[in-house]
């Protein structure tokens, strides 16, 4: 058994900032990624524009220098990418953290698909864009429907439905726009979400009011089939020809692998329990970082802000050892 001091599961930039804080402190911190470094954004689409300027998403005090102000999605796995390799940060790379399991001597034994390490402190920062919120409605299964947009070349000709109406869903309508598909977007809400990005709403809502994007509110999705998409719509069922889906409906983190490990969760936010000021969960040696923290409202964590947890954890961990 592979013996580690600190070991971070998740190598995100929320991850990789507590590694580069626990540094500080004098650790060597091994990060364990079932991908590669910042996997989640390299998921992103190929289009992606962050909400947050480049400074907003530099970590380690490095800083992130682009002539735009906000970075665009090869912008940040670049910049990510030479973090890594300025702060010489030790990951393995490819390899899935699948349980963690306390000892009797206050470690813990991590197990992986690679191995089996040891380790004093475990820090989970594994976010949750791994984790689709399922409609668990009929036909959600098949090879049509998919809950993850990375481009809308495919597509080009087709007749495509996007389900939700955040910033998710509107970016995709968008770019399945451009590419030449025929875009319906089903939302359930009543009107605009107000988390939509300010500068992309007033594009979407003028190829909406020009009929060249159809939009419909209110509209809960009941089943999809091979060829259509079944929803109602103030009490009326209605039929939509369709060739694929895009269920943008959101994500959750993993609340069974944090639960197996002990650690507590809030039934109603999906928060984990935790001490606000050093992100310690109520089992002892065990922190999380990012998103993570914020449960089942990711619009409550964001990198912007995230990135701070590691100065945090490093912290406690500080002044737990020179007590």
């Amino acid at each position: 058994m592979q013996k580690e001091d600190c070991i971070i599961v998740g190598g995100g930039p929320c991850g990789l900032s507590v590694a580069i804080a626990l540094q500080g402190i004098g650790k060597d911190p091994l990060v364990i990624e079932k991908g590669n470094i910042v996997n989640s954004i390299y998921n992103y689409p190929t289009h992606q524009t962050f909400f947050s300027s480049s400074e907003k998403l530099a970590i380690g005090d490095v800083p992130f220098i682009i002539e735009e102000r906000k970075p665009k999605r090869n912008q940040a796995l670049t910049y990510y990418r030479e973090v890594v390799k300025m702060k010489q940060l030790r990951i393995h790379r490819f390899e899935t953290v699948e349980k963690v399991k306390k000892l009797s001597d206050d470690s813990f034994c991590v197990y992986t698909s690679a191995g089996t390490y040891e380790a004093k402190y475990v820090i989970i920062a594994t976010g949750y864009y791994d984790h689709p919120n399922y409609m668990h409605i009929p036909g959600e299964g098949l090879d049509k429907v998919f809950h993850y947009f990375k481009e809308a070349h495919p597509y080009f000709d087709t007749d495509v439905v996007v389900i939700g109406g955040k910033n998710s869903a509107v970016d995709a309508a968008l770019e399945l726009h451009k590419a030449g598909a025929r875009v319906t977007v089903l939302y359930r809400g009543s009107e605009y979400s107000k988390s939509i990005k300010p500068w992309i709403l007033p594009e979407f809502d003028a190829l909406v009011r020009n009929g060249d994007i159809h939009m419909e509110f209110q509209a809960e999705v009941t089943e999809i089939t091979k060829d259509t998409v079944v929803y109602n719509r103030q009490g009326k069922e209605k039929r939509l020809k369709n060739d694929f889906v895009f269920a943008m409906t959101g994500y959750h983190p993993d609340h069974s692998f944090l639960e197996a490990m002990g650690i507590g969760i809030d039934r109603e936010t999906g928060r984990p329990i935790y001490d606000e000021e050093t992100k310690e969960t109520n089992v002892e040696g065990v922190f999380i970082a990012g998103v993570i923290a914020a449960g089942n409202n990711a619009n409550e964590i964001f990198i912007e802000n995230g990135r701070f947890h590691g100065g945090e954890i490093a912290a406690a961990i500080a002044e737990r050892e020179r007590e």
